[in-house]
């Protein structure tokens, strides 16, 4: 499914205390959509606080960038976190970061899971519909952010949630449509010209090649870029620029 616009988002507010691993102040001139961390990864309250402050001044859609509670792996670790527990922790993140979203004149517009939970959720329907439960404990129905095709989005879809598809310019894919693991040679798409080749392709004509060449549909709303990709914020804007170029407008879904 092609389109003639697309959202571009990125994950931002990844870091913790003195430590600092996103430019968000530069990326929040060229996304139309920031996934900020809400603490269990990465972020503290005052890294939430400036972000939503920066995306509120620039006209940016704050979304909570949910995760398993893993800040010594950044997020990227198995985990096997009861149920119940997990919608409890969801629901927190999303309360904490809507604290500081209001204070800036904005909210909270979205729900993206990070990491192991965003990989794990694409195939286990317990911890989906967790993750689903805790986005309903926090209040709203917001959108959810996610592969198509996931468990995600299923639950989502079941719950009255919107699901919202995504896909990643500056990662390699597997034939049945999921993200083709870090620890594989390959994973992640580090050549400029290829991501910005991947990205308008993927808007224009709903499809990417997957890691052993087959062609596999995607239907993306939002193009991901990670914020912690070596030179993100020039890859971001070469990727807004190749998308107008191409005709397609840069907007945001929510």
């Amino acid at each position: 499914m092609s389109r003639d616009s697309i959202d571009l988002n990125a994950d931002l507010g990844e870091g913790f205390g003195r430590w600092t691993l996103t430019d968000d102040e530069r990326l929040l001139t060229v996304v139309t959509s920031a996934n900020v961390a809400c603490g269990f990864h990465a972020g503290d309250a005052p890294t939430m606080r400036r972000v939503c402050e920066l995306a509120a001044e620039r006209g940016v859609t704050i979304g909570a960038q949910v995760s398993y509670r893993d800040l010594a792996g950044f997020g990227r670790r198995a985990m096997d976190v009861p149920a119940a527990e997990l919608a409890a922790e969801v629901a927190y993140q999303i309360g904490a970061l809507e604290v500081f979203a209001r204070a800036a004149g904005s909210r909270v517009s979205y729900v993206k899971p990070h990491g192991a939970l965003y990989n794990r959720v694409v195939r286990d329907g317990e911890q989906a519909a967790a993750v689903v439960e805790g986005v309903l404990l926090a209040g709203r129905a917001l959108p959810v952010l996610g592969l198509p095709g996931s468990r995600l989005h299923e639950a989502a879809a079941a719950a009255g949630l919107p699901p919202v598809p995504e896909a990643f310019g500056d990662r390699a894919y597997r034939a049945d449509g999921s993200l083709l693991p870090r620890g594989q040679e390959g994973a992640v798409v580090s050549d400029p010209g290829e991501v910005v080749e991947r990205s308008v392709s993927m808007a224009r004509t709903g499809t990417v090649t997957a890691h052993d060449g087959t062609v596999v549909p995607v239907g993306a709303r939002s193009l991901c870029l990670h914020g912690d990709t070596p030179g993100a914020v020039e890859l971001a804007r070469r990727v807004r620029a190749g998308l107008e170029a191409a005709g397609i407008r840069v907007e945001a879904f929510a």
